[in-house]
């Protein structure tokens, strides 16, 4: 190994030199060596070219470095976090928090073999999903079901399969963006479907819908503002308007409802979000939306709706391409049980999160005030929200742990976020806030420990 002082070219270690270096032997054990060696070598590229430019180095800086590309690099693992945000559904953190119960009882289905396409009854090849649907229909009281990997997805098939080389007519103001910058118009053209778009940002007539009608129109699409809301001066035609248009035509309606749900929301929200049976009872040809958003479940796309209209999807070659797997099969055979048995408030951990009470939240927080004991975090009451494009006009009361304005909330965030098991805050008003309303019980233990390990820093 060279000195410790870099003066030439020369001095740097090999990659070989530092990965049997002792002092790194802790780092790479954190990764797979491959990727480490990797890293050393870009690391040590990067170091060169500085060193070029007349930056010093020592090999302990170079050592340094290497070890802190490791562990960003381990850090971009999946790792369970404490979500500390107040928001219930989100969507960098994992969407819906899934419930123990459901993920130990899918175990014994997901680990080894499964009959996710053997027909147990007969001895041959079966039909992928074929409960999961069944349960979806029953549900959502529509005649068939079908599951694939997402929404965006479902959308897409829904699209590609009816209105390809076709119209799509659609409402200015249904325009939306969802997650990651994608955007209902984009998916729409990339499924070979054009758009004609009706109406104006604020007001679109069933008037509307009629005139762009022709012999062109493959499909009429209303999507669901599940993720803003207008306010003020504004119409829209509704699903039944629609629906009655596009029979008078002979052409499907779609209601994309993203983040669809099947139980009254006015109980535990306070206000009524659009169910999927509302959508079929109004006589919806399809309506798609998500299993891991107000449904409580997996990254799923679910579709609902007629017979005819749903083996015509399956038949599509593309629909192989989107399918869902054995994972998210078994998970949603379970959340649509408790659904379908009337078991969801007691099984399903996001309904259970949302309704429970301000009152209790605040219990929890006095507690880890109280042993924590520092004058300077307090307990108060919060805004939480649900999230993941979800009930925008639903704000939650909660409680908060909220650290004084004596501590740097840009750095307490970033210090909350380097623990072991991450803690992820949000920052208001200048204050950093640990929202209890979307912590889960059995992590308060830890939150407290970890509040008392950033402070004593």
């Amino acid at each position: 190994m060279a000195k410790d002082k870099i003066n030439s070219l020369r001095d740097f270690p090999s990659i070989e030199e530092i990965l049997q270096n002792n002092k790194l032997s802790k780092e790479i054990e954190l990764i797979p060596r491959a990727l480490a060696a990797e890293i050393a070598k870009m690391t040590v590229a990067e170091l060169k070219r500085d060193f070029k430019t007349g930056k010093e180095l020592t090999e302990s800086m170079i050592l340094s470095t290497i070890a802190s590309q490791i562990k960003k690099q381990k850090r971009k693992e999946i790792t369970k976090v404490i979500n500390a945000t107040g928001v219930v559904v989100h969507t960098n953190l994992g969407r819906a928090p899934l419930s123990e119960d459901i993920f130990d009882e899918i175990k014994k289905t997901v680990i080894g073999y499964g009959n996710i396409e053997f027909d147990l009854s007969t001895g041959k090849r079966g039909k992928r999903g074929e409960a999961c649907e069944q349960y979806l229909a029953v549900l959502s009281e529509a005649e068939s079901g079908a599951v694939v990997n997402n929404c965006a997805a479902a959308l897409f098939m829904i699209l590609n399969t009816f209105a390809n080389r076709k119209e799509v007519v659609i409402s200015r103001s249904e325009l939306v963006q969802i997650g990651g910058g994608f955007r209902i118009p984009d998916i729409l053209k990339k499924s070979g479907a054009k758009l004609h778009e009706v109406g104006s940002t604020n007001i679109t007539s069933i008037k509307d819908y009629e005139d762009a009608i022709s012999e062109k129109t493959g499909m009429i699409l209303k999507v669901h503002q599940s993720n803003f809301i207008q306010k003020g001066f504004v119409e829209q035609a509704s699903l039944k308007e629609l629906v009655a248009l596009g029979k008078k035509h002979q052409i499907p309606v779609l209601n994309d409802l993203g983040s669809g749900v099947f139980i009254p929301t006015k109980k535990v929200l306070g206000y009524s979000e659009p169910t999927v049976q509302m959508s079929v009872r109004d006589g919806a040809t399809l309506t798609c939306f998500s299993g891991d958003k107000m449904l409580g479940g997996c990254q799923a796309g679910l579709i609902v709706g007629k017979n005819e209209a749903i083996s015509k999807i399956k038949k599509n070659p593309l629909f192989r391409a989107f399918r869902a797997d054995k994972i998210q099969y078994s998970i949603l055979e379970k959340l649509l049980s408790h659904y379908l048995n009337n078991s969801w408030e007691e099984n399903i951990k996001l309904w259970k999160i949302l309704a429970f009470p301000e009152s209790e939240l605040y219990k929890r927080g006095k507690k880890i005030q109280a042993n924590v004991n520092n004058p300077e975090i307090a307990v108060e009451a919060t805004q939480a929200y649900v999230g993941g494009g979800a009930l925008p006009e639903s704000d939650i009361s909660s409680v908060g742990i909220i650290f004084s304005e004596k501590y740097n909330p840009n750095l307490l965030y970033k210090k909350f976020r380097e623990l072991p098991y991450p803690v992820i805050g949000r920052i208001d008003k200048e204050r950093f806030i640990l929202d209890l309303k979307s912590v889960d019980e059995a992590d308060l233990f830890y939150l407290e420990k970890s509040i008392e390990q950033v402070l004593s820093k």
